[in-house]
């Protein structure tokens, strides 16, 4: 077990928490990060393409001229691909762009991020994330204090007032333990956890 220092909005420590070896001392897997990022990323495409075939396009389908005689190339209708204002060939369709990517996959892969946040020092644990008010302002200075810029910050208990004041921050996401993925760790700087957040997802990758 590794035994993280747990931090209060003021920056005191006010405690400590056990993490399991097999996520704080994890390693990073290059091969199965890149399967989760490129699913990931694949499953936020709306996927609403779409070009019109020869069968969509507005255009008669009389045969612009006979088939012989003319020394012109044989033609069909204006609707074909190769005319002007005709049909697309091949053109993209509506489709789901979602990859599988299995259970045990993902959990390795967030595991794998986590442990390395840790050890290079950009893992921070709070023991919670209740503010006074709703402000901006004030929450800028708490995140000022405790030196977190580019932070992705992860909570188990919402609290309204911060949710009100972090949502305005360019550089912070706030998100739920339980939709927490490797694509907003890697993209942040530090990671934020609250101590009950960091436990839950202890539980779930060691399930």
């Amino acid at each position: 077990m590794t035994t993280l220092k747990v931090y209060s909005l003021d920056n005191q420590e006010t405690g400590s928490v056990e993490l399991h070896d097999d996520i704080a001392q994890s390693t990073l897997n290059p091969f199965v990060i890149k399967d989760v990022i490129v699913a990931h990323m694949a499953k936020e495409r709306q996927g609403t393409h779409k070009a019109k075939g020869r069968s969509e396009v507005t255009g008669s389908r009389r045969k612009l001229f006979r088939q012989k005689g003319t020394g012109n190339a044989r033609v069909g209708s204006v609707q074909s691909p190769i005319r002007r204002h005709g049909g697309v060939a091949f053109g993209p369709v509506p489709r789901d762009h979602a990859i599988s990517v299995n259970k045990k996959v993902k959990k390795k892969a967030l595991a794998s991020v986590i442990g390395a946040k840790i050890q290079d020092g950009n893992l921070l644990v709070l023991d919670n994330l209740k503010l006074v008010d709703h402000k901006t302002k004030g929450l800028t200075g708490i995140l000022s204090n405790l030196k977190i810029e580019k932070a992705v910050i992860v909570f188990s208990e919402s609290d309204k007032n911060f949710e009100l004041a972090s949502r305005n921050l360019q550089d912070i996401k706030s998100v739920h333990s339980s939709g927490l993925n490797i694509y907003d760790v890697l993209n942040a700087k530090s990671l934020v956890m609250t101590k009950d957040a960091l436990l839950d997802i202890e539980g779930r990758l060691l399930k």
